[in-house]
């Protein structure tokens, strides 16, 4: 009769320890509920009004971490309460210890991700300029930073020896170095981009293999936009031992040609061109004002020739186009003006014996 006492009170205790965990697991989604629907949003919309990114960037970087953090805390908690052997408790302990670690590196991952919004504000708040080359760069050096100390940390948690596992990582790296040694020089070379700093994201770069504009500068390679709008992958390594132009760099950009007139121009008419092509060069609000040159230059086989070498303020290619299309509509009006004829190529023949065109 004891025993079934006995029986019958272990019986009720194992039905009330599981109906607490059932309700302890149950409390924590209707908390999890009542977190996403009104406290998150509340702490969004109090920090939305701030005068930083920062709390924003760290709020929503977390907030799928914090929403998977009360079922994972629900069932670890409710594992306390279910009549478990010893093992399945230092189990449950060991996933929660995990579930934790993992939670923490995705709100990190996460935060990382808005780090292009973040360095914005610190160069607003401090009046400091960051390149733009970097923020993606260390972006994606920290995430790989974050994804080893994880799994790290997970091998440890799993009771695996982490010195032991460094070693053999040692040894396999330097025979992956062996069989990737492409794969390393560009990584070495994205390095040698990021310290030289040739040009940025955004840049309008020219070399032997690619002209465009900068996209992505990531571990292996460079990501180019051509003018014809198609994208160009470049491996660092071939970028990094290649002479690069950079033309955004430009301070200003450079107009030269020679302008050939008639031979039958009078003396005069061209020193009266040359001056006011000058004057209008000199005067013009898009023409850097430091190095003008308008010179009869040579006399060539079918025109004389004169010579311009100027810059325009701005580098852009549409403006730069602009600027050179109204200084074209000036000198045209300057040579109407004088009655000075742009000359092209001819020929003159003269013949020893005179043809007779009666016959």
């Amino acid at each position: 009769m004891d025993f079934v006492v006995d029986f019958y009170s272990l019986h009720e205790t194992f039905l009330i320890n599981v109906a607490i965990a059932v309700a302890i697991f149950m409390l924590f989604l209707i908390l999890r509920r009542i977190f996403v629907n009104y406290i998150l949003k509340l702490v969004i919309r109090f920090t939305d009004k701030t005068n930083t990114c920062l709390d924003t960037a760290i709020i929503r970087s977390f907030e799928k971490s914090l929403r998977v953090f009360f079922i994972i805390l629900g069932i670890y908690l409710s594992s306390l309460y279910l009549p478990l052997q010893e093992k399945h408790d230092l189990m449950f302990l060991g996933i929660w210890r995990i579930s934790i670690i993992i939670l923490i590196a995705w709100g990190l991952y996460n935060f990382v991700g808005n780090f292009s919004n973040i360095f914005a504000e610190v160069e607003n708040k401090l009046d400091i300029s960051v390149d733009k080359i970097l923020v993606p760069f260390f972006s994606k050096v920290i995430k790989v930073v974050i994804v080893i100390l994880t799994f790290v940390l997970i091998i440890s948690e799993l009771g695996y020896d982490i010195n032991g596992f460094i070693a053999g990582l040692g040894l396999g790296g330097l025979a992956i170095a062996l069989a990737a040694q492409n794969t390393a020089s560009n990584i070495f070379g994205g390095i040698v981009i990021i310290t030289d700093k040739p040009f940025s994201i955004g840049d309008w770069i020219e070399s032997p293999s690619v002209e465009g504009t900068v996209e992505d500068i990531n571990f292996r390679s460079t990501r180019v936009r051509t003018f014809a709008d198609a994208v160009v992958t470049v491996p660092n390594a071939t970028l990094a031992n290649q002479p690069v132009t950079n033309w955004t760099r430009m301070g200003r950009r450079r107009i030269t040609f020679n302008l050939g007139v008639t031979y039958t121009t009078p003396r005069k008419k061209i020193q009266a061109c040359v001056y006011k092509i000058k004057y209008m060069l000199e005067n013009h609000k898009d023409i850097h004002q430091q190095t003008i040159f308008v010179r009869f230059d040579s006399f060539n086989d079918s025109s004389l020739d004169i010579f311009l070498y100027f810059f325009t303020k701005t580098t852009n290619w549409g403006e730069f186009l602009k600027v050179k299309e109204d200084v074209n509509y000036k000198i045209m009006e300057i040579l109407e003006e004088e009655g000075v004829s742009v000359a092209f190529p001819s020929r003159s023949l003269y013949l020893e014996t005179p043809i007779d065109i009666s016959k």
